[in-house]
Protein backbone atom coordinates (compact mmCIF):
# COMPACT_ATOMS: atom_id res chain seq x y z
CA UNK A 1 0.00 0.00 0.00
CA UNK A 2 1.25 3.30 -1.19
CA UNK A 3 1.36 6.39 1.18
CA UNK A 4 1.48 9.93 -0.12
CA UNK A 5 4.83 11.81 0.10
CA UNK A 6 3.06 14.53 1.64
CA UNK A 7 2.67 12.77 4.67
CA UNK A 8 5.67 11.50 4.85
CA UNK A 9 7.53 15.12 4.86
CA UNK A 10 5.21 16.01 7.64
CA UNK A 11 7.37 13.47 9.48
CA UNK A 12 10.60 14.48 8.31
CA UNK A 13 9.77 18.11 9.31
CA UNK A 14 9.09 16.63 12.80
CA UNK A 15 12.41 15.05 12.77
CA UNK A 16 13.99 18.21 11.12
CA UNK A 17 12.08 21.56 11.29
CA UNK A 18 12.86 23.89 8.15
CA UNK A 19 12.55 26.71 10.29
CA UNK A 20 16.65 25.42 11.18
CA UNK A 21 17.98 25.35 8.29
CA UNK A 22 20.52 27.92 7.54
CA UNK A 23 19.24 30.77 5.25
CA UNK A 24 22.17 29.80 2.35
CA UNK A 25 20.56 26.38 2.41
CA UNK A 26 18.31 24.47 0.18
CA UNK A 27 16.51 21.93 2.26
CA UNK A 28 13.11 20.43 1.30
CA UNK A 29 11.29 18.08 -1.83
CA UNK A 30 13.50 19.15 -4.56
CA UNK A 31 12.16 16.68 -7.03
CA UNK A 32 8.45 15.64 -7.67
CA UNK A 33 5.12 16.44 -5.94
CA UNK A 34 3.80 16.24 -2.69
CA UNK A 35 1.10 14.55 -3.96
CA UNK A 36 3.26 10.93 -5.54
CA UNK A 37 1.98 7.94 -3.65
CA UNK A 38 5.33 6.82 -2.22
CA UNK A 39 5.85 2.93 -2.08
CA UNK A 40 9.51 2.47 -1.11
CA UNK A 41 11.87 4.89 -0.29
CA UNK A 42 16.18 4.67 0.03
CA UNK A 43 17.68 7.39 2.65
CA UNK A 44 21.30 8.55 1.82
CA UNK A 45 23.81 10.77 3.15
CA UNK A 46 24.02 12.09 -1.29
CA UNK A 47 22.12 11.69 -4.43
CA UNK A 48 24.82 10.24 -6.82
CA UNK A 49 24.08 8.41 -10.21
CA UNK A 50 24.54 4.76 -8.24
CA UNK A 51 21.52 6.30 -5.82
CA UNK A 52 19.21 6.65 -8.54
CA UNK A 53 20.26 3.62 -10.38
CA UNK A 54 19.81 1.32 -7.56
CA UNK A 55 16.34 3.25 -6.88
CA UNK A 56 14.90 2.92 -10.69
CA UNK A 57 16.18 -1.13 -10.31
CA UNK A 58 14.34 -1.32 -7.23
CA UNK A 59 11.64 0.24 -7.91
CA UNK A 60 11.97 2.91 -5.24
CA UNK A 61 10.34 6.10 -6.39
CA UNK A 62 11.82 8.33 -3.12
CA UNK A 63 15.17 9.34 -2.34
CA UNK A 64 15.80 10.96 1.30
CA UNK A 65 19.29 12.56 0.92
CA UNK A 66 21.07 15.14 3.37
CA UNK A 67 23.21 16.95 1.10
CA UNK A 68 20.46 18.45 -1.41
CA UNK A 69 20.47 17.24 -4.78
CA UNK A 70 20.14 20.93 -6.57
CA UNK A 71 21.68 23.38 -3.95
CA UNK A 72 22.68 26.36 -6.21
CA UNK A 73 20.15 27.81 -9.13
CA UNK A 74 20.44 26.27 -12.04
CA UNK A 75 20.93 28.05 -15.14
CA UNK A 76 20.38 25.43 -17.18
CA UNK A 77 19.57 21.57 -17.71
CA UNK A 78 21.77 20.04 -20.13
CA UNK A 79 21.29 16.16 -20.00
CA UNK A 80 25.03 15.80 -21.19
CA UNK A 81 25.93 16.71 -17.64
CA UNK A 82 26.24 14.42 -14.92
CA UNK A 83 23.60 16.14 -12.80
CA UNK A 84 21.55 17.18 -16.00
CA UNK A 85 21.80 13.22 -16.45
CA UNK A 86 20.55 12.34 -12.88
CA UNK A 87 18.06 15.19 -12.80
CA UNK A 88 16.56 13.73 -16.25
CA UNK A 89 16.42 10.01 -14.67
CA UNK A 90 14.77 10.90 -11.59
CA UNK A 91 11.60 12.58 -13.47
CA UNK A 92 11.56 10.26 -16.15
CA UNK A 93 11.28 7.13 -13.67
CA UNK A 94 9.19 9.20 -11.13
CA UNK A 95 11.93 9.51 -8.48
CA UNK A 96 10.72 12.19 -5.79
CA UNK A 97 13.75 13.62 -3.90
CA UNK A 98 13.32 14.85 -0.47
CA UNK A 99 16.65 16.67 1.20
CA UNK A 100 16.77 18.02 4.87
CA UNK A 101 20.50 19.51 5.36
CA UNK A 102 21.40 22.16 8.24
CA UNK A 103 18.20 21.33 10.04
CA UNK A 104 19.18 18.31 10.48
CA UNK A 105 22.11 19.16 11.89
CA UNK A 106 20.83 21.51 14.09
CA UNK A 107 17.88 18.98 14.83
CA UNK A 108 17.38 17.92 18.07
CA UNK A 109 18.00 14.13 18.30
CA UNK A 110 19.84 14.74 14.73
CA UNK A 111 22.80 14.62 12.97
CA UNK A 112 25.31 16.40 15.98
CA UNK A 113 22.91 14.30 18.99
CA UNK A 114 23.85 10.88 17.07
CA UNK A 115 27.67 11.52 16.34
CA UNK A 116 27.98 13.14 20.23
CA UNK A 117 26.03 9.22 21.29
CA UNK A 118 27.90 7.27 18.86
CA UNK A 119 31.43 8.01 20.39
CA UNK A 120 29.92 7.81 23.92
CA UNK A 121 29.61 11.52 25.52
CA UNK A 122 26.90 12.20 28.00
CA UNK A 123 25.70 15.41 29.84
CA UNK A 124 25.22 16.47 25.76
CA UNK A 125 24.75 20.47 25.17
CA UNK A 126 24.09 22.53 22.17
CA UNK A 127 27.67 24.35 21.05
CA UNK A 128 26.62 27.19 19.20
CA UNK A 129 23.33 28.90 19.29
CA UNK A 130 21.92 29.52 15.66
CA UNK A 131 18.37 29.84 16.22
CA UNK A 132 15.55 30.27 18.79
CA UNK A 133 12.24 28.31 17.40
CA UNK A 134 9.23 31.17 18.35
CA UNK A 135 6.29 30.25 20.35
CA UNK A 136 2.69 30.56 19.96
CA UNK A 137 -0.36 30.27 21.28
CA UNK A 138 -2.85 28.02 19.45
CA UNK A 139 -6.65 28.15 19.96
CA UNK A 140 -9.18 25.99 18.48
CA UNK A 141 -12.92 25.41 18.88
CA UNK A 142 -14.60 21.91 18.99
CA UNK A 143 -17.62 20.40 19.70
CA UNK A 144 -17.83 18.55 23.39
CA UNK A 145 -17.65 15.27 21.30
CA UNK A 146 -14.47 15.71 19.99
CA UNK A 147 -12.39 17.54 22.13
CA UNK A 148 -10.62 14.49 23.33
CA UNK A 149 -9.91 13.47 20.27
CA UNK A 150 -8.31 17.48 19.40
CA UNK A 151 -6.50 17.19 23.14
CA UNK A 152 -4.83 13.95 21.90
CA UNK A 153 -3.89 15.09 18.49
CA UNK A 154 -2.79 18.36 19.98
CA UNK A 155 -0.23 16.79 22.03
CA UNK A 156 0.59 14.25 19.67
CA UNK A 157 2.03 16.86 17.27
CA UNK A 158 4.29 18.58 19.82
CA UNK A 159 1.69 20.55 21.42
CA UNK A 160 1.63 22.27 25.12
CA UNK A 161 5.77 21.86 26.59
CA UNK A 162 6.03 23.99 29.60
CA UNK A 163 9.05 23.22 30.90
CA UNK A 164 9.52 19.45 31.64
CA UNK A 165 5.90 18.85 31.43
CA UNK A 166 3.72 18.15 28.10
CA UNK A 167 0.45 17.67 26.70
CA UNK A 168 -0.53 21.46 28.94
CA UNK A 169 -3.70 22.71 27.52
CA UNK A 170 -6.64 25.16 29.04
CA UNK A 171 -10.34 24.31 28.40
CA UNK A 172 -13.19 26.42 28.67
CA UNK A 173 -16.80 25.31 27.97
CA UNK A 174 -19.22 27.33 25.64
CA UNK A 175 -21.67 28.28 22.76
CA UNK A 176 -20.80 28.30 19.01
CA UNK A 177 -22.80 29.60 16.23
CA UNK A 178 -22.60 29.09 12.66
CA UNK A 179 -24.50 29.32 9.69
CA UNK A 180 -23.69 26.68 6.75
CA UNK A 181 -23.76 28.58 3.24
CA UNK A 182 -24.32 26.64 0.10
CA UNK A 183 -21.86 24.07 -1.16
CA UNK A 184 -21.03 23.32 2.20
CA UNK A 185 -21.16 19.80 4.24
CA UNK A 186 -21.91 21.01 7.72
CA UNK A 187 -21.04 17.93 10.49
CA UNK A 188 -23.57 20.02 12.42
CA UNK A 189 -26.89 21.86 11.08
CA UNK A 190 -28.65 22.36 7.76
CA UNK A 191 -28.03 24.84 5.11
CA UNK A 192 -29.01 28.23 5.40
CA UNK A 193 -29.80 27.62 8.88
CA UNK A 194 -28.74 29.83 11.80
CA UNK A 195 -27.13 26.90 14.28
CA UNK A 196 -25.66 26.49 17.97
CA UNK A 197 -24.19 24.39 19.45
CA UNK A 198 -21.69 23.81 22.50
CA UNK A 199 -18.68 23.62 21.94
CA UNK A 200 -15.19 23.80 23.68
CA UNK A 201 -12.68 26.19 23.32
CA UNK A 202 -8.69 24.31 23.66
CA UNK A 203 -5.73 26.55 24.11
CA UNK A 204 -2.10 25.34 24.45
CA UNK A 205 1.65 26.73 23.27
CA UNK A 206 3.03 25.33 20.03
CA UNK A 207 6.89 26.43 18.56
CA UNK A 208 6.82 27.54 15.49
CA UNK A 209 8.68 24.58 13.89
CA UNK A 210 5.59 22.16 14.92
CA UNK A 211 3.05 24.55 14.11
CA UNK A 212 2.37 23.00 10.71
CA UNK A 213 2.22 19.86 11.82
CA UNK A 214 -0.22 20.92 14.27
CA UNK A 215 -2.36 22.48 12.04
CA UNK A 216 -3.19 19.20 9.78
CA UNK A 217 -3.63 17.12 12.93
CA UNK A 218 -5.83 19.39 13.85
CA UNK A 219 -7.57 19.44 10.70
CA UNK A 220 -7.77 15.46 10.80
CA UNK A 221 -9.20 15.19 14.36
CA UNK A 222 -11.66 17.83 14.10
CA UNK A 223 -15.23 17.28 12.42
CA UNK A 224 -15.82 20.23 11.11
CA UNK A 225 -15.15 20.93 7.19
CA UNK A 226 -13.44 24.27 8.42
CA UNK A 227 -12.07 24.52 11.96
CA UNK A 228 -12.24 27.67 13.98
CA UNK A 229 -9.01 28.64 15.43
CA UNK A 230 -6.92 31.23 16.54
CA UNK A 231 -2.91 31.72 16.57
CA UNK A 232 -1.27 34.47 18.63
CA UNK A 233 2.62 35.07 18.42
CA UNK A 234 4.09 35.38 22.06
CA UNK A 235 6.75 37.28 23.51
CA UNK A 236 7.38 33.89 25.85
CA UNK A 237 10.87 32.78 24.60
CA UNK A 238 11.06 29.93 22.86
CA UNK A 239 13.60 26.49 22.74
CA UNK A 240 17.29 27.65 21.41
CA UNK A 241 18.72 24.86 18.78
CA UNK A 242 22.38 24.50 18.21
CA UNK A 243 24.71 23.53 15.86
CA UNK A 244 27.47 21.15 17.31
CA UNK A 245 27.26 19.70 20.40
CA UNK A 246 29.45 19.10 23.46
CA UNK A 247 29.57 16.39 26.58
CA UNK A 248 31.61 14.51 28.72
CA UNK A 249 33.46 11.20 28.24
CA UNK A 250 32.65 8.37 30.79
CA UNK A 251 35.55 9.26 32.17
CA UNK A 252 38.95 11.34 31.44
CA UNK A 253 41.72 9.80 29.38
CA UNK A 254 44.13 10.94 27.22
CA UNK A 255 43.62 12.38 23.56
CA UNK A 256 45.41 9.05 22.34
CA UNK A 257 42.80 6.60 23.62
CA UNK A 258 40.10 9.25 22.90
CA UNK A 259 41.34 9.32 19.30
CA UNK A 260 41.35 5.73 19.00
CA UNK A 261 37.72 5.23 20.37
CA UNK A 262 36.44 7.64 18.14
CA UNK A 263 38.07 6.04 15.19
CA UNK A 264 36.43 2.72 16.09
CA UNK A 265 33.23 4.28 16.95
CA UNK A 266 32.88 5.96 13.40
CA UNK A 267 34.50 3.15 11.35
CA UNK A 268 36.99 5.12 9.58
CA UNK A 269 40.19 4.35 8.06
CA UNK A 270 41.95 7.28 8.85
CA UNK A 271 41.73 10.24 11.84
CA UNK A 272 43.61 13.29 11.15
CA UNK A 273 44.46 14.46 14.33
CA UNK A 274 46.62 18.01 15.46
CA UNK A 275 47.78 18.33 19.04
CA UNK A 276 49.35 16.73 21.93
CA UNK A 277 48.57 13.11 22.19
CA UNK A 278 48.78 13.03 26.24
CA UNK A 279 46.54 16.07 27.35
CA UNK A 280 43.90 14.25 29.53
CA UNK A 281 40.43 15.02 27.94
CA UNK A 282 37.29 15.16 30.07
CA UNK A 283 34.93 17.16 27.46
CA UNK A 284 34.40 16.68 23.37
CA UNK A 285 32.89 18.86 21.24
CA UNK A 286 31.84 18.67 17.62
CA UNK A 287 30.24 19.11 14.59
CA UNK A 288 29.41 16.75 12.22
CA UNK A 289 30.49 17.58 8.00
CA UNK A 290 32.52 20.78 7.98
CA UNK A 291 32.76 23.05 11.49
CA UNK A 292 36.42 23.98 11.43
CA UNK A 293 34.39 27.88 11.63
CA UNK A 294 33.43 27.01 15.32
CA UNK A 295 37.08 25.88 16.61
CA UNK A 296 36.72 28.93 18.91
CA UNK A 297 33.65 28.21 20.55
CA UNK A 298 34.62 24.84 20.74
CA UNK A 299 37.81 25.66 22.78
CA UNK A 300 35.59 28.79 24.83
CA UNK A 301 33.06 25.69 25.85
CA UNK A 302 35.52 23.96 27.71
CA UNK A 303 36.57 21.16 25.15
CA UNK A 304 39.83 19.68 25.49
CA UNK A 305 39.31 17.93 21.90
CA UNK A 306 36.89 19.08 19.10
CA UNK A 307 35.93 16.52 16.30
CA UNK A 308 34.80 17.66 12.76
CA UNK A 309 35.45 17.63 9.05
CA UNK A 310 37.38 19.20 6.59
CA UNK A 311 39.94 21.21 8.47
CA UNK A 312 42.24 22.67 6.47
CA UNK A 313 46.21 23.35 7.74
CA UNK A 314 45.89 26.78 9.29
CA UNK A 315 42.78 25.31 10.80
CA UNK A 316 44.75 23.00 12.74
CA UNK A 317 47.21 25.52 13.71
CA UNK A 318 44.92 27.95 15.35
CA UNK A 319 43.07 24.91 17.53
CA UNK A 320 46.30 23.72 18.47
CA UNK A 321 47.28 27.45 19.49
CA UNK A 322 43.42 27.63 21.55
CA UNK A 323 45.07 24.54 23.68
CA UNK A 324 42.66 21.94 21.79
CA UNK A 325 43.30 18.52 20.21
CA UNK A 326 41.26 18.50 16.65
CA UNK A 327 40.38 15.43 15.25
CA UNK A 328 39.21 15.23 11.50
CA UNK A 329 36.67 12.41 11.15
CA UNK A 330 35.96 13.30 7.47
CA UNK A 331 32.76 14.92 6.12
CA UNK A 332 31.57 11.60 5.03
CA UNK A 333 32.44 9.61 8.21
CA UNK A 334 31.41 12.29 10.39
CA UNK A 335 27.67 12.67 8.60
CA UNK A 336 27.31 9.06 7.14
CA UNK A 337 26.20 7.50 10.80
CA UNK A 338 23.13 9.25 10.63
CA UNK A 339 21.73 8.02 7.58
CA UNK A 340 20.44 4.43 9.49
CA UNK A 341 19.29 6.18 12.22
CA UNK A 342 17.53 8.68 10.09
CA UNK A 343 15.81 5.33 8.04
CA UNK A 344 15.10 3.30 11.01
CA UNK A 345 13.17 6.26 12.67
CA UNK A 346 11.28 6.58 9.18
CA UNK A 347 10.74 3.17 9.23
CA UNK A 348 9.19 2.80 13.05
CA UNK A 349 7.07 5.92 12.27
CA UNK A 350 5.86 4.34 9.14
CA UNK A 351 4.80 1.30 11.34
CA UNK A 352 3.19 3.10 13.89
CA UNK A 353 0.50 4.78 11.37
CA UNK A 354 0.01 1.57 9.65
CA UNK A 355 1.90 2.43 6.99
CA UNK A 356 3.23 -0.25 4.62
CA UNK A 357 6.37 1.95 2.97
CA UNK A 358 9.94 0.64 3.17
CA UNK A 359 12.95 2.94 4.02
CA UNK A 360 16.11 1.59 3.87
CA UNK A 361 19.66 2.22 3.75
CA UNK A 362 21.44 3.51 0.67
CA UNK A 363 24.04 0.20 -0.42
CA UNK A 364 25.74 2.30 -2.50
CA UNK A 365 27.18 5.46 -0.66
CA UNK A 366 30.87 5.54 -0.20
CA UNK A 367 33.05 8.63 1.12
CA UNK A 368 34.45 10.80 -1.82
CA UNK A 369 38.10 9.86 -0.79
CA UNK A 370 40.30 7.11 -1.16
CA UNK A 371 43.15 6.02 0.75
CA UNK A 372 46.25 4.50 0.01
Amino acid sequence: MSIQLSKIINIMESFAPPCLAEKWDNPGLLVGSPREEIQSAVVTLDVTMDTVEYAIKNKINLIISHHPVIFQKLSSLRTDTYDGLMYEKLLSHHISVYSAHTNWDSAEHGINDILARKIGLTDIQGLVPVHTDPLYKFAVYVPESHAEAVRMALGEAGAGFIGNYSHCMFSADGEGQFKPLAGTHPFIGDIGKLERTKEVRIETIIPASRLNLLLSAVRMAHPYEEPAFDIYPLVNKGKSCYIGRIGKLAQPEPARMVLRKIKRALGIQILTYAGPEDIIVEKVALCGGAGASFIGEAAAAGAQLYLTGDVKYHEAQDAVKRGLVIADGGHYGTEVISVPVLARRLQNAAKERGWQVVFQTDPTMKDMFGHC
